[in-house]
C-alpha cells in the first residue's frame, strides 16, 4: 500500500519502499511538523547518497550532523537527532541484521511483541511505539494479533489522532486539527489542576 504522509511524492515513495526510512521518519517526528519529520529520510538520502543502515551507522558523526544542518534542516535539533538516527542504525545492525522490517516480521510476532521491540529502539518511547505500531497495522499491512489493542488509542478505526491516520491531504488536515485540540485540552486541564492546588 502506497503511503501519503508528506505531500511530497518522492518522500512518500521512499517511505513506502524502505522500512528503515519509515522508522527514521517516526524517530524524527518529535517537536516538528509530521510531514517535515517524514520528509527527513529523503533529505538524508539525497545529501548522503544512501540510506543504507550500515553506511549511516558507520558515518563520521560530525559529517552526519552536517547532513542534518544543511538548509533546509532535517530537524530543528540536528545534533541530537542525527546522533539518534545513527544509534538506531547501529541497533538495527546489532540486533536485526540491518533489516528494519524484521522488527515486525521476524518470527511472525503479535502486536504486543512488536510494541515491546519498538520500545527498545533509541528514541522510541511509549507513544512513538504505539503510533508506529498503529501505522504498521493501518497502512503497512501488519496483521499480528492484538495490534489495535497494543497500539491503543492510535489503532482505533476511523480516528484522526496521528500519522497512522494520514492517507491524503484532507486527512493530514484532520489529524493536525485533532492534535491541536488535544494540546489545547491538555493545556486547560493543567490550568484547572493548578488553580485547584492554589485553592
Amino acid at each position: 500500500m502506497a503511503l501519503h504522509l508528506t505531500d511530497n511524492e518522492a518522500a512518500d515513495a521512499l517511505l513506502t519502499s524502505d522500512p528503515f526510512a519509515l522508522l527514521v521518519g517516526m524517530l524524527l517526528d518529535q517537536q516538528v511538523a509530521m510531514e517535515l519529520a517524514f520528509a527527513g529520510p529523503l533529505k538524508i538520502k539525497e545529501r548522503l547518497g544512501t540510506l543504507d543502515v550500515a553506511a549511516i551507522a558507520g558515518a563520521d558523526p560530525e559529517e552526519f550532523v552536517a547532513v542534518f544542518k544543511q538548509t533546509p534542516a532535517v530537524h530543528r535539533f540536528p545534533g541530537s537527532m542525527a546522533g539518534r538516527v545513527q544509534e538506531l542504525a547501529q541497533v538495527l545492525l546489532d540486533e536485526w541484521d540491518g533489516d528494519a522490517a524484521a522488527i515486525w516480521t521476524s518470527g511472525d510476532p503479535d502486536g504486543p511483541t512488536v510494541l515491546k521491540r519498538l520500545k527498545k529502539l533509541p528514541g522510541f518511547g511509549e507513544q512513538e511505539a504505539r503510533i508506529f505500531l498503529a501505522l504498521l497495522g493501518k497502512q503497512v499491512g501488519f496483521a499480528g494479533a492484538g495490534w489495535r489493542e497494543a497500539s491503543d488509542p492510535y489503532g482505533e478505526e476511523g480516528s484522526f489522532r496521528s500519522v497512522a491516520d494520514i492517507v491524503s491531504p484532507d486527512s493530514l488536515l484532520r489529524v493536525r486539527e485533532s492534535k491541536r485540540a488535544a494540546k489545547a485540552a491538555a493545556k486547560s486541564a493543567t490550568k484547572v489542576s493548578a488553580s485547584t492546588i492554589e485553592r
